[in-house]
């Protein structure tokens, strides 16, 4: 019982990495119809989303093969942590999968990901409103003091540029 638990969630995982990629692809090729100059998709596209797939269902399994070991940061070391480092073995050993993922426009990846992070942090909104409201206060000055010192070293920049 306990096998076919474990099965079904990686079912259910490489699932949405699935619809993840296909969001990437969709994007892709919306950047592809607004500026036809950008990545095109060809067939190492395809294998490069096939290697980022892979790499995150391995990332996904070793999270879960770390969960047997009794040191407690292992254990608690995050599952993008050991996706990133699957992914840097893989491609420091191979130059293929390097084309391959480059196949892949960069920005189109970043879309769904910011995507999937807002929903999740949106599911954690009841866990925002038993905080204090001085964390209101606390985040207008965090976000104030970024936008300001983005701006500054953008001026800066800018400036620098001519």
């Amino acid at each position: 019982m306990e096998n076919n638990k474990s099965l079904n969630k990686y079912v259910h995982f490489g699932l949405v990495i699935v619809l993840s990629l296909v969001f990437i692809l969709f994007t892709q090729q919306v950047k592809l119809w607004k500026n036809p100059d950008s990545t095109p998709i060809q067939a190492l596209t395809f294998v490069g989303l096939g290697f980022l797939w892979l790499f995150s269902m391995l990332g996904i399994w070793i999270s879960d093969l770390t969960k047997k070991i009794k040191v407690q940061f292992i254990q608690d070391f995050p599952i993008l942590g050991w996706v990133s480092i699957v992914s840097i073995v893989f491609c420091l050993l191979s130059n293929f999968i390097v084309e391959a993922i480059l196949a892949v426009d960069f920005l189109s990846i970043t879309t769904p990901v910011l995507a999937f992070a807002g929903i999740s942090v949106a599911n954690q909104l009841v866990d925002l409103t038993k905080t204090s409201w001085k964390i209101l206060i606390v985040a207008i000055f965090v976000f104030s003091g970024a936008y300001l010192l983005t701006t500054i070293v953008a001026q800066f920049g800018l400036t620098l540029a001519g």
